[in-house]
């Protein structure tokens, strides 16, 4: 089994428990959203979109929202929280995102960055970059990495149960940077013990 066919069932398990398990992870999502700061003639794609939690926030603006997540059960799960909104869902992978070029006004990433491997996240980062407009931003929420003993902890664990475990804090701001980004707003705030870094960038 490919590594995306094993991510894909590992979130298909845990989708039907997923908000139990990331609930304290909301708090940092809606601080990013807020950063963000869509407006009602924006169009807005979210990365990674989980359960659904950021998608009425992002749908009560009024514009466009579209929203991309590897799992079918966590997209179903997400179905049941836009509560009749217009929002496009599809099942897609964040290396090969099936959108046009400029096609975006702001995109948003919370905690799904760090899922993938160091190699694979200026890939990503390069899909995103074609598919913003000139003066799109995007917005991203990821474990930070630090020289903090809960962060040599985590990493630890992670490549112990990579399965389990499977985010890993990531250098976010230079790795926005040489992808062509340009950080405006950041924030750093602890999650039990871990850095969470918070940030807006321009294309």
């Amino acid at each position: 089994m490919n590594p995306r066919d094993q991510t894909r069932q590992n979130y298909n398990r845990l989708a039907k428990w997923y908000d139990l398990f990331a609930g304290s992870e909301k708090r940092f999502t809606d601080i990013g959203i807020q950063m963000l700061d869509v407006q009602p003639d924006e169009r807005v794609l979210e990365i990674g979109c989980g359960t659904g939690h950021a998608l009425n926030k992002f749908a009560k603006t009024g514009g466009k929202v579209v929203a991309i997540d590897l799992s079918e059960k966590m997209l179903k799960a997400a179905r049941g929280k836009i509560q009749g909104r217009k929002v496009s869902l599809c099942q897609a992978d964040g290396l090969r995102l099936p959108f046009a070029s400029h096609e975006f006004t702001k995109i948003f990433i919370s905690f799904t960055l760090e899922l993938f491997e160091t190699p694979e996240i200026p890939q990503m980062l390069s899909e995103i970059h074609r598919m913003l407009e000139g003066n799109g931003k995007l917005g991203v929420v990821s474990l930070a990495r630090q020289e903090r003993l809960a962060v040599h902890i985590y990493e630890w664990f992670h490549r112990q149960m990579p399965t389990l475990v499977d985010c890993h804090p990531i250098y976010l701001q230079p790795v926005l940077k040489e992808a062509g980004f340009q950080v405006q707003k950041s924030t750093i705030k602890t999650m039990w013990g871990l850095p969470v870094e918070i940030v807006v960038a321009r294309k």
